[in-house]
């Protein structure tokens, strides 16, 4: 369940929303142009947070699509791991931007799965957070990843980081979300193995890259 619909169960739905997007904190403390999303399935709710946030360098939208704002925000958490960890092997931009375009799709085919519009993943707390968070040294997620590709093991790191790493307790959450929606989710699947299964990374990446061929979707 999303933080939204946590906070559904004990006041109205009108006064839930969510602000998500590629907003890298440093970044945005520094005035550094920067663009998020507004949700709500209340749209007054939404402009309200909008009104509140919305300045020269920190432009705001509005979406009615409370779900799949949080799941996009959540759900790249995961695949920024994914893409540290590809960094940390040695791989380059052609390997990481494979993984970001084909994780989008997982994502939005889980997003849809649960009740999510299709077109939200395609934005801000979309492709929007997913690109951020995948190619920037400053993402935490991604941080962590480079370090498990250098050879570390995921337990060591995070009893050794002061920071929080919200990918991987999510790729749990995502796991489970997906075989209850009976989902095809691979990236995500390999990423949740090796951070809570111990499957060793190469074997992930392997697993990963020798499925069946298919058209792309």
């Amino acid at each position: 369940m999303t933080m939204g619909g946590i906070l559904g169960e004990t006041m109205p739905l009108a006064k839930v929303a969510a602000l998500s997007g590629p907003t890298l904190a440093e970044e945005v403390c520094r005035d550094m142009p920067s663009a998020a999303v507004a949700a709500s399935g209340a749209a007054a709710a939404a402009e309200t947070v909008q009104q509140i946030f919305h300045r020269p360098t920190f432009r705001v939208y509005t979406s009615e699509d409370l779900i799949g704002v949080e799941l996009g925000g959540a759900l790249k958490n995961i695949i920024a791991i994914a893409a540290g960890a590809s960094a940390g092997l040695g791989f380059g931009d052609n390997s990481k931007a494979a993984l970001v375009t084909r994780a989008i799709v997982e994502i939005r085919r889980l997003g849809v799965a649960c009740g999510a519009r299709a077109e939200t993943f395609a934005g801000l707390s979309g492709l929007g957070d997913l690109t951020v968070t995948c190619f920037s040294s400053l993402s935490r997620n991604y941080q962590f990843g480079q370090r498990i590709g250098r050879g570390e093991k995921p337990e060591a790191i995070l009893a050794d980081s002061v920071s929080v790493v919200e990918g991987y307790p999510t790729a749990r959450s995502a796991w489970n979300l997906a075989r209850t929606r009976d989902v095809s989710t691979p990236i995500i699947d390999e990423v949740y193995a090796m951070l809570h299964e111990g499957k060793d990374l190469r074997q992930a990446l392997h697993d990963l890259t020798t499925r069946s061929s298919k058209a792309e979707d």
